[in-house]
């Protein structure tokens, strides 16, 4: 059983105990599409189209939503599926910036499916959101190799939209590794699980929303997105979905695709029913989010050139209670190198501090909480046992300090309690080098990237209200 937690000032935690179900919408259908043209065609004239510019949402659904398990097992299966991820962005961390330029191995997975539909007429499929990457792409027929997944393999012969790009196309040569064959760009796309995928780079018609609605709000339908068409693709790492939609900052990603300058996202609990959201365009606001503009924090976004897809932030520094930690600045700044730094990352479980930092940070849990400390073997470094019978622990306050924005955390974003085991801990863990802001901590606040004005807002918001 879970505890599930509510915050009040000082951070009281509340137990309860009953399970949580996360629901799931799984989406039978296929893919479709392609045409003989070879050239992909332009978003430009589409970006002023009135319904993209007054924005869309996506439901966002957690990969383990459809199975009974606690919050501690659900942070406790990110883990293990993140753990090829943390390590390929520890390595990343500490790489020169000419070697990571050259580098062809990208982050890959993640822990959120978005629902889209591809081809004229459109066919549905889950793929999985990762805004630690660029490329947009799925399982495309005929296969040479190709993984099980949920829903049918996309045949392009199928629609009438599809394109493929030619080897002088923009898309084309912001790969880091593409070939062209018969003036066709192909590519070869690497993730640090040993995951890959390589294909076709095609342009195509993308709808988010419901194609099926009546109601043609409900539903956009985008053409000329450039995307890898994956005709040999191994690996376990994207067995939940179809593919995969990248949300970096590179010239490959939806959002850089589209054009309009701005997402958002809204996470629910780890352990919600409910669908969390992903905005683009207008909906990505912060308007009628909360009634105090004291409770919008915004922070400037930090550029790598080494690593130039990932959301890099300022963190100057932490509080524990109401004690500012002695942590220097250097520990989570930005190497000249382009090594080390600090990232929020939509694909990550939990909060990863540099060794120094996260330390410190234990160091003051430990001695603030007023709880024994447990040897545990859940994979959290920190947690305590809980005293029989409780049903509300006081935990200490939480404090983000980024450049401009004090990010005070709820309770229940960086505490897990498990009334079965008996024990409460704290979900964040150590890293070399490169320090990552995780989904957990992220949970009911809407996150704007606002990449026009190169900064990051956060509010706190009740995302199954949004």
């Amino acid at each position: 059983m879970f505890m599930a937690t509510s915050v009040v000032p000082h951070d009281r935690f509340h137990l309860s105990y009953s399970h949580m179900m996360f629901i799931l919408l799984t989406i039978t259908s296929v893919f479709v599409l392609p045409t003989s043209s070879t050239s992909r065609g332009t978003l430009d004239q589409y970006r002023h189209d009135s319904t993209l510019r007054n924005g869309f949402r996506i439901n966002l659904n957690h990969v383990d939503g459809a199975g009974n398990f606690t919050k501690l097992e659900l942070v406790q299966r990110g883990m293990n599926r993140g753990k090829h991820r943390l390590q390929r962005l520890s390595a990343l961390a500490v790489t020169s910036v000419d070697d990571a330029i050259k580098s062809q191995v990208h982050t890959g997975s993640g822990e959120f499916l978005m629902s889209l539909s591809i081809g004229t007429p459109p066919t549905s499929y889950l793929a999985i959101m990762d805004t630690g990457s660029d490329l947009i792409w799925t399982q495309c027929k005929p296969c040479t190799e190709c993984y099980k997944q949920p829903t049918p393999i996309f045949d392009p012969s199928t629609s009438s939209s599809f394109s493929k790009l030619s080897c002088t196309n923009t898309l084309c040569r912001a790969l880091t590794a593409s070939m062209c064959s018969d003036n066709a760009c192909e590519y070869l796309y690497a993730y640090g699980d040993d995951s890959t995928t390589q294909g076709i780079m095609a342009s195509e018609t993308f709808t988010f929303g419901d194609p099926s609605s009546k109601d043609k709000s409900a539903s956009i339908s985008i053409p000329n997105v450039g995307f890898g068409c994956g005709n040999d693709n191994e690996g376990g790492g994207f067995t939940q979905g179809a593919g995969l939609v990248g949300l970096g900052r590179g010239p490959l990603s939806l959002v850089s695709q589209l054009g309009t300058g701005r997402f958002s996202y809204c996470l629910n609990s780890i352990d919600s029913t409910q669908t969390s959201s992903l905005l683009f365009g207008s909906l990505a606001n912060l308007v009628n989010t909360t009634t105090s503009d004291n409770e919008i924090q915004t922070t400037p976004l930090i550029k790598n050139p080494s690593q130039p897809s990932f959301y890099y932030l300022d963190l100057e520094g932490i509080t524990v209670g109401e004690t500012l930690l002695s942590i220097p600045k250097s520990t989570f700044q930005l190497k000249p190198s382009g090594s080390g730094g600090f990232i929020i990352d939509s694909g990550t479980t939990i909060t990863y501090l540099q060794k120094t930092g996260f330390n410190a940070v234990k160091k003051a849990f430990i001695w603030q909480m007023k709880l024994t400390v447990a040897d545990s073997s859940t994979g959290l470094d920190l947690c305590f046992n809980l005293p029989n019978s409780v049903s509300e622990i006081d935990v200490p306050k939480l404090i983000f300090h980024f450049k401009g924005a004090d990010l005070d955390l709820p309770g229940n974003n960086y505490m897990i309690a498990d009334s079965d085991l008996g024990l409460v801990c704290l979900a964040m863990g150590a890293s070399n080098g490169l320090s990552i802001f995780g989904n957990v901590q992220q949970q009911n606040m809407l996150i704007l990237h606002d990449l026009e004005k190169e900064v990051m807002s956060f509010v706190p918001t009740k995302c199954d209200q949004l």
